[in-house]
């Protein structure tokens, strides 16, 4: 099983981590001491039954962990919930799993639900989205007093699995998702405001390949596989397409922003048909101009993750096919130039 989302993230003391999962619970390696390059683990993190997992970081640097969890019973009864964990700082303890239970009471329409995804905004308010057994988007999100709020239904039809959300600078929360008749959105015109749905777009993506990055205050840009892998591709609300090139294979694109030469850049990350990583480079809003694509040759079991760490450099990590990850730090030089030292977790 792979660990969808933010994989590998940035503490609030500098250190990275890195998390793996498995059907019986999460696995994490943290690094010693910021940018250090040494890292220790894994720690192991049991939950069992889990057929997804996806991880997020909000602006507080927690790391919220959500699951799809399967718990068989005597007589065959199967019991699908929602679970949700918490780490809240580098290499302490992940709180125990909770559950947030299943829109769906009745057995049979609750083993449709999809897979969740999920974002905090700017207050570390978690919203979760998950594809219900009608084919709509359904949230629950927590409350103002940290207790979570009912299931609501977002409507919408014929989704494919996962949602892609995303959390703007502004307070608001906004999450497309792939349908069989394009992309569909929804977004909160102001925070804690309702969700209001647009109108499916022409474009067709592929699922499980999208995501979302905030590229101007306010505004984020959705990056996802052509539906026919045929490129990448840029949306943001209200413009055109931008096709990206590129040799996209399957499994989700990976985003981050950071100056290079001066220049506010967009860094993406994916893999190829082949099986490797490879990395995308443009001007951040400036697609247009082109995008410079480079193959590491570095075989990559899941989706590839982005970060920076202490000291600002682009980190990207590749898990291998042992389910071991390890990450490679951009070096001193023109453009983004990658070490050619991998550290092995």
């Amino acid at each position: 099983m792979e660990l969808t989302g933010q994989w590998l993230v940035n503490g609030k003391d500098g250190r990275l981590t890195a998390y793996v999962a498995d059907a019986d619970g999460l696995y994490r390696w943290t690094e010693d001491r910021p940018a250090s390059g040494q890292w220790s683990g894994p720690a192991f993190f049991p939950v069992s039954g889990l057929t997804h997992l996806t991880a997020v970081q909000g602006v507080d640097t927690y790391v919220h962990f959500l699951g799809r969890r399967e718990r068989a019973h005597a007589g065959g009864r199967i019991d699908t919930d929602i679970v949700h964990a918490i780490q809240y700082q580098s290499g302490r303890p992940v709180t125990e799993w909770r559950s947030l239970g299943n829109p769906h009471s009745e057995q049979d329409r609750a083993r449709q639900l999809g897979a969740p995804a999920a974002v905090t905004d700017e207050r570390g308010t978690v919203f979760v989205f998950a594809r219900n057994a009608g084919g709509g988007l359904m949230l629950r999100r927590e409350g103002k007093t940290g207790k979570w709020e009912r299931w609501t239904d977002l409507r919408g039809s014929d989704l494919l699995d996962p949602p892609v959300p995303v959390a703007t600078s502004d307070g608001r929360v906004e999450v497309v998702a792939s349908t069989r008749n394009g992309v569909l959105r929804w977004a909160q015109s102001e925070p804690d405001g309702p969700f209001e749905t647009g109108s499916p777009t022409g474009m067709h993506a592929l699922p499980g390949s999208g995501v979302a990055l905030e590229t101007a205050p306010g505004r984020p840009t959705y990056y996802w596989t052509d539906a026919g892998r045929s490129g990448v591709v840029a949306h943001r609300p209200g413009g055109w397409p931008i096709p990206l090139g590129g040799a996209p294979g399957d499994g989700a694109i990976a985003a981050v922003r950071t100056m290079l030469d001066g220049y506010d850049c967009t860094v993406l990350a994916q893999r190829g048909p082949g099986g490797t990583v490879v990395v995308g480079v443009c001007g951040t809003e400036a697609e247009q101009n082109g995008v410079w694509w480079s193959d590491t040759g570095v075989e990559c079991a899941g989706a590839p993750a982005l970060v920076r760490d202490a000291y600002g450099r682009v980190v990207l990590g590749v898990t291998g096919r042992d389910g071991s990850p390890r990450v490679v730090r951009q070096e001193q030089g023109p453009g983004l130039t990658l070490s050619p030292r991998w550290e092995q977790l």
